[in-house]
């Protein structure tokens, strides 16, 4: 068996004279929760509608659980995009249920399985509502059963978390981490980055239909953070801002009374010499790495891309 769920290999797809996807690879292990990111028009919403069989690449392959993708696969994954919709004028439980019958699963089998999802998310009450009552966080708790709920062994949530408040955004992280460790491969798609640093395990960054970033979440955040560091110290902050080689944006005082800056080096050789220095213009009470943040990476990354985007159209 494959390490990896799913493949997509060299996928291309146009749109009349848009180029959706250039030729974009990724690989999503079993057993992950994988990020598929990128700005708003990047290819995303594409690949993902490539994999579930609503449209097809123009050159490339999808290879899914050692085969290559075909409609019948489509049991095998749920999928949550981020436009939805329910029945307005139907109730909450009928529907549930009638989405549980297109899964595969009996009338019994169906409500027994909602019943537990319903009290898991806090909604059992609302079982014979009709779908018009529902807020927009309870509809999506709806969906958000409907797609998990025959146990695919690949889901794919797209913006799972607008429109909810930080305690049912929790409620779901909670869920979608549980559903990967009893083995459910997960593609999330969210611009929150905050997010993919608490849920996601992989990722890929699209820009402009290109795959400019993939790979381990702690490894790139190590990557893109093996020159930044974190100073506390106490003393005139305007004084680091001239040492030279380093990069020194100040943060605010703390409630110890120490100030703190991140610093970026032009080179891990220069750590000594910034110490050195730094030690004689304030007093230094921390010295420490620091881990970038996803969102600082994306936006790294993305104006990077760009740039040689840029670069290359204008050498052409």
């Amino acid at each position: 068996m494959s390490d990896f769920i799913l493949t997509a290999e060299n996928i291309t797809k146009d749109f009349s004279k848009h180029r959706a996807l250039d030729n974009v690879s990724i690989a999503v292990p079993r057993g992950k929760v994988y990020g598929l990111l990128g700005p708003n028009g990047a290819g995303k919403t594409t690949l993902i509608r490539i994999i579930n069989h609503i449209t097809a690449p123009d050159s490339g392959v999808v290879v899914f659980d050692g085969h290559q993708l075909t409609a019948d696969d489509i049991v095998n994954i749920g999928y949550l995009p981020e436009e939805r919709g329910l029945y307005k004028k139907m109730k909450v439980g009928d529907q549930a249920v009638f989405f549980a019958r297109l899964k595969g699963l009996s009338r019994k089998q169906a409500e027994g399985e909602l019943r537990k999802w319903f009290e898991k998310l806090e909604i059992s009450d609302w079982w014979n509502r009709k779908v018009e009552e529902l807020s927009k966080g309870m509809a999506q708790k709806v969906q958000f059963i409907v797609t998990v709920l025959h146990r695919p062994k690949l889901l794919i949530f797209d913006e799972p978390f607008s429109g909810f408040d930080p305690i049912n955004a929790g409620i779901l992280k909670r869920e979608i981490l549980q559903l990967r460790d009893e083995g459910a491969t997960i593609i999330f798609s969210t611009h929150n980055m905050a997010s993919v640093e608490e849920l996601c395990d992989e990722i890929t960054l699209i820009n402009k239909s290109h795959n400019i970033l993939s790979g381990n979440v702690r490894e790139i955040r190590e990557r893109f953070s093996r020159n930044a560091y974190e100073l506390q110290f106490v003393g005139a902050p305007s004084a680091l801002e001239n040492i030279e080689g380093a990069k020194v944006t100040l943060g605010e005082i703390n409630s110890d009374g120490f100030a703190s800056a991140d610093i970026v080096l032009d080179s891990p050789d220069r750590v000594r010499d910034f110490i050195a220095q730094a030690n004689q213009l304030v007093t230094i009470e921390s010295f420490r790495r620091r881990l970038c943040s996803m969102d600082n990476i994306f936006v790294s990354a993305v104006e990077e891309s760009d740039r040689l985007f840029n670069t290359v159209n204008q050498a052409l």
